[in-house]
This record gives C-alpha cells, sequence and structure tokens, in this order.
C-alpha cells in the first residue's frame, strides 16, 4: 500500500476552528432556548415555532462542519506516493565554486594552481552537455559570476576570466562559498545538485564542515578537488613581483589542506580527488555526477505523488451546496 502525504500540512492548522464552530453553535442553542423562554405562553411559542426542526438545524451545522474539512484537507492536498522508476528527472545542476585567492598562485603544481584549476572545469564543462552549470568565485567573500544556466559558452569565457582581481577580500573562506552555492539552487526543482569546491583548502573559516549536515539534508552533494600540493608552495605576489609574506615579514608558504576537502565531500556523499592528473581528476567526478541518479532511484524525495485535492473541494462544494437549500423548516409532505 502506497504511503500517504499531505503536501501543505500548514494548512491543516485551520482545524483548529471545530471546537470554536462547535463553542458557537452551543451558544446559539442557548440564545434560543433563552428567547423561547422570555416570549412565555407555551402554546403562543408551539404556534410559532411548529415549523421549526431543531434537527434540520443540527444536520446543517454538520454539513458546515464537514464541508470545512473537506475544504481544509483539500488544500493540504493528500497525496499518493508514486512510483520511483516512473520519475523522469531532468538532469543534475552543477554549481562550480573556484578558489581564486592569492594562495592559488602557488606553483607547487604548473604552471601554477588557479591555472591548472581553469584548464579542469574547462574540459569538466564540456562532458556535462546536458546539465545547468553556475559559477562562484570565491577567496576571503564569494561571489555568484553565474547563476545556473545552459550556456555552456558563457561559463566557459567567465572561467578563463577568473582571478585574484575578481575577488577584492583576500583569505579563504569556505564556508560562505557553500552557502551562496545552496542559495543558487532551485529548491522547488526535481534535480539533483552537486557543488564542485575546487580549492588549495586553505579555509579561515571553520564553520564549512558544520555546514555539510544542512547541505546533505538538502540532497545536495559535494565534490571537492585539491588543488597543490601537501608539501606546499611559496605565493608570487602579482602586485608586487616579490614573494609573498605574512605580517612578521616571514616567506608564506601555501600548503594544500587535503583533510578538510575529504570530510566536506564525505560528509555529502560526494568525492575528493587531487588535481595532479587532470584526466583522472574528471573521469572521477563524472562518475560521481552519473552515479546521482543511480543511486537516488528510492529517493522519496525524488517519487511521482497523485494529488487528490480535487475530490475534496468537490465535495466540499457538494455539503456547502446541500446546506444552502436545506430548509431549517420541518418538511411537509402533501397528502
Amino acid at each position: 500500500m502506497n504511503s500517504l502525504r499531505f503536501s501543505n500540512v500548514y494548512f491543516l492548522l485551520a482545524l483548529a476552528v471545530l471546537p470554536l464552530l462547535a463553542f458557537l453553535f452551543y451558544l446559539v442553542i442557548g440564545w434560543k432556548k433563552k428567547s423561547i423562554a422570555r416570549i412565555g405562553d407555551p402554546k403562543l411559542v408551539k404556534l410559532l415555532i411548529q415549523d421549526y426542526s431543531p434537527k434540520a438545524f443540527l444536520v446543517k451545522f454538520l454539513l458546515i462542519v464537514v464541508t470545512i474539512i473537506l475544504l481544509v484537507v483539500g488544500l493540504a492536498n493528500l497525496q499518493g506516493e508514486g512510483r520511483a522508476e516512473n520519475v523522469k528527472r531532468k538532469g543534475v545542476d552543477v554549481m562550480i565554486a573556484l578558489d581564486v585567492s592569492k594562495s592559488m598562485l602557488a606553483t607547487d603544481i604548473k604552471p601554477d594552481r588557479l591555472a591548472r584549476a581553469k584548464q579542469m572545469i574547462s574540459r569538466l564543462v564540456n562532458k556535462l552537455p546536458d546539465d545547468r552549470i553556475g559559477l562562484i568565485l570565491f577567496a576571503g567573500r564569494s561571489y555568484l559570476q553565474m547563476p545556473l544556466s545552459t550556456d555552456h559558452a558563457a561559463a566557459l569565457m567567465y572561467i578563463q576570466q577568473a582571478g585574484p582581481e575578481s575577488v577584492p577580500t583576500q583569505g579563504t573562506v569556505i564556508s560562505e562559498a557553500l552557502k551562496l552555492s545552496a542559495q543558487s539552487f532551485n529548491s522547488k526543482e526535481r534535480k539533483f545538485k552537486s557543488i564542485i569546491l575546487i580549492t588549495d583548502g586553505e579555509d579561515h573559516d571553520p564553520e564549512a564542515i558544520k555546514l555539510t549536515k544542512d547541505l546533505a539534508a538538502s540532497g545536495i552533494v559535494i565534490n571537492t578537488v585539491g588543488v597543490g600540493s601537501p608539501d606546499g608552495s611559496t605565493i608570487i605576489d602579482p602586485a608586487t613581483g616579490d614573494l609573498k609574506k605574512d605580517q612578521s615579514g616571514n616567506t608564506v608558504v601555501s600548503k594544500l589542506n587535503e583533510t578538510e576537502l575529504k570530510i566536506l565531500s564525505a560528509q555529502t556523499n560526494g568525492t575528493y580527488v587531487l588535481l595532479d592528473d587532470p584526466d583522472a581528476a574528471i573521469a572521477s567526478i563524472m562518475k560521481q555526477l552519473n552515479s546521482i541518479e543511480q543511486t537516488a532511484l528510492e529517493d522519496k524525495a525524488f517519487r511521482d505523488y497523485t494529488s487528490y485535492f480535487q475530490w475534496f473541494l468537490a465535495a466540499a462544494l457538494l455539503f456547502l451546496l446541500i446546506e444552502f437549500f436545506m430548509p431549517e423548516r420541518k418538511l411537509k409532505l402533501s397528502k
């Protein structure tokens, strides 16, 4: 037996009005009795109300109650679960979050981390012809460079133009990039969602790992790409042409933080790849993206549901018409 659910369950709160209606019915009955008592003469009262039917009044009240219940249930939209295998899905929405901080200019992979990352993204985009792609550039802050779109030519153009100058605030705040990526998805569309996070992992914010629980609950998979080497490399500051130094005057050595990137992907059922071999990295990501639809066949979030609201609304209209045309007088049968 298929399970049932309400798609707009908050409408059921309107049923709280039923006790109030019952109380009002009680008050009306009491008012009618007091009005009859004020008339005084029992014979006169009996003559005046000889055509009135208390039973008909009660039935009309019950018809209104039933109408309200049917109307509320209709608005709440009772649904029956369909078959998962009959669901037609429409590809995967992919948000690419690219780290463009100055640490991505390190040359531990040639020509530098950012250039290698952009090369990989360009080749990956060409392998996703049927999927919508969006682009976020981040460093100390995150910016939506391109919303989800099938315009892959525009995506490739934005990727080629990406650099540290694209984000004025330096640093590496992965949590903000993940939040903006999640907000860029349309939660009402029946699409699988994946964030491809490409960074050296030098995160300056501990919130990223905390976010993964909420993202996973929303059906978002994070695939992470580590750019760089654990041993690290010095960074040439493009503004000065000299080695980048910290506030103490020491030469900065930027190291790949694989640990955090592996945690981010693992907690959302994604995959982590090291960008040492672009072909292998792309193959690994494509394998994961292709597996999303296969492994989610039994995911109830993507099942078809049959709505029954029209039957409840039709029944509500029928009961309302019956109540409207039903008299409170006693029915007199012709002899």
